[in-house]
């Protein structure tokens, strides 16, 4: 639901397999670039955009640590992480000061760490960037200078915007929106509940952006499926030599937050004994590092997010009480995309816009017969499947106008009233005589043989062993659109 792009991400490694497993890891959440070597990996820096480099230490000719040095020098707005299997060499704690690392992994790594870790340091290297070129413009003192400097906050603002929130003129988003609106400048914390997929990170930064926190730091982190220890250090922070692999001091997100929102997506996820440290950090306002004795004071908005009912996690046993109702003073459910039909043309159109940039590939638009199909199914990735959807349609075309055969198989399988498409499973619980069932499983069977093969019936008859006539015969009995 948002327009902002993926950042793009560069790892370096000369072995093909870490490289692969490192692609297939990330590529759900950035753009992917991979390099063998530093020279090669230096030549893409020099051609494309990069947010941030994730290079391993040992490699041939030249040290991670020596290449993310020469990183530094050329690309400084660049975040810089080391991976590597030996905690105890001193070319890497020497690196995080000389290379200015953002952060140092160890081997083997956990993948929803390294996906955080990766998320975390691209969003704070621009923000970052864009606050020192705000406090250098600010340090001029015209009337000219001042005012490009709250054009770019209101940018920021307008950014973030809830008449920014893609959705249709009658969408059922419109009444949370409002709602959100009049809340966000509250200082309350929100608990934003709904289906994976369905924009509860893009609601929270709308609640960061239009709150008085707006001008301080959005800090996220996933809760879901890490261990206590992992979550505890990238929350609260660690002193050096709390744990194996910490060889330097680590501030957590809530010290990074401070001032600003943290969004802890997935919250319903996090085990008992990690409730009652978050809790207690709630009530006292203040974190204490893993491994030190001193507490610090913050001051930060909380979001939280789940796709469970924490009402039920409650009422079960597995979710506090008190620790619900220090998240939940107000709770915002958004719909799944199933909900709010009448939004996909819109989103489908600007997904294809962005997708129409970044793959340097402008094309009109849809059919009629694919905005149809694609309003028929439903959804069950929510918006997240839906701009996969639009991004696979776009690499796969041929034509300046995207069809309904460029779908999916399980998109297609929409049934001509928009109800989803019978598989044989369910045949059987279907309504009416065998007959009947075995007809309404036919119609389908031929309107998505028909539809990929863009309604060309020589070939559809041909793939479905029929002849051109008995084909005509059954596209009249069924009453299926021609064209």
């Amino acid at each position: 639901m948002s327009n902002q792009p993926r950042a793009t991400v560069l790892c370096v490694d000369d072995e093909v397999r870490s490289l692969e497993t490192l692609e297939r890891t990330l590529d759900e959440a950035f753009d992917v670039l991979t390099a063998r070597s530093a020279e090669e990996a230096m030549s893409l820096l020099e051609s494309n955009r990069v947010q941030a480099v994730l290079c391993d230490q040992r490699m041939p000719g030249q040290t991670g640590v020596e290449f993310l040095i020469a990183v530094r020098e050329r690309f400084p707005q660049t975040a810089r992480l080391i991976l590597s299997g030996y905690t105890d060499s001193e070319d890497i704690i020497r690196g995080l000061n000389d290379a200015g690392i953002f952060q140092y992994l160890t081997k083997p790594w956990h993948p929803d760490h390294l996906l955080l870790t990766l998320k975390n340091a691209c969003q704070l290297m621009a923000l970052q960037s864009e606050n020192e070129l705000l406090a250098t413009e600010m340090r001029l003192t015209t009337p000219q200078v001042e005012a490009q400097v709250e054009a770019k906050k209101a940018r920021l603002r307008q950014r973030f915007d809830f008449s920014e929130i893609l959705r249709a003129a009658d969408s059922p988003l419109n009444p949370l929106c409002d709602q959100v609106a009049q809340i966000a400048p509250f200082d309350i914390s929100v608990l934003v509940t709904g289906p994976s997929g369905s924009g509860k990170e893009l609601f929270a930064r709308a609640l960061h952006y239009n709150s008085l926190r707006a001008d301080k730091p959005f800090v996220v982190e996933n809760c879901g499926a890490m261990p206590d220890e992992l979550l505890a250090s990238e929350l609260f922070g660690h002193r050096k030599g709390a744990f194996t692999g910490a060889i330097n001091d680590h501030v957590g997100l809530f010290e990074q937050a401070d001032g600003g929102t943290i969004f802890l997506d997935e919250i319903g996820e996090i085990s008992p004994a990690f409730q009652v440290k978050l809790l207690r950090v709630l009530q006292e306002r203040e974190v204490r590092r893993v491994g030190d004795s001193q507490r610090r004071p913050i001051n930060v908005r909380v979001i939280a997010s789940t796709n469970r009912s924490l009402e039920e996690e409650v009422r079960a046993g597995r979710f506090r009480e008190d620790l619900y109702y220090r998240l939940a003073e107000v709770t915002l459910e958004l719909p799944s995309l199933s909900q709010r039909p009448s939004d996909i043309p819109v989103l489908v159109r600007a997904f294809l816009d962005q997708a129409g940039e970044a793959f340097d590939k402008p094309v009109d638009g849809f059919s009629d017969e694919a905005i149809e199909c694609l309003q028929g199914y439903g959804w069950p990735g929510n918006v997240r499947e839906l701009q996969n959807e639009v991004r696979r349609m776009l690499v796969m075309a041929r034509d300046p106008v995207l069809g309904a055969d460029l779908l999916n198989p399980r998109v297609l399988r929409t049934c001509v009233d928009g109800e989803p498409a019978p598989m044989l499973a369910e045949v059987a619980d279907l309504s009416g005589t065998l007959k009947e069932r075995v007809e309404q499983l036919e119609k389908q069977i031929l309107r998505e043989t028909l539809i990929r093969h863009r309604w060309n019936k020589s070939r559809a008859a041909r793939e479905l062993g029929l002849s051109r006539v008995g084909l005509r015969a059954k596209i009249e009995r069924y009453e299926l659109e021609t064209h």
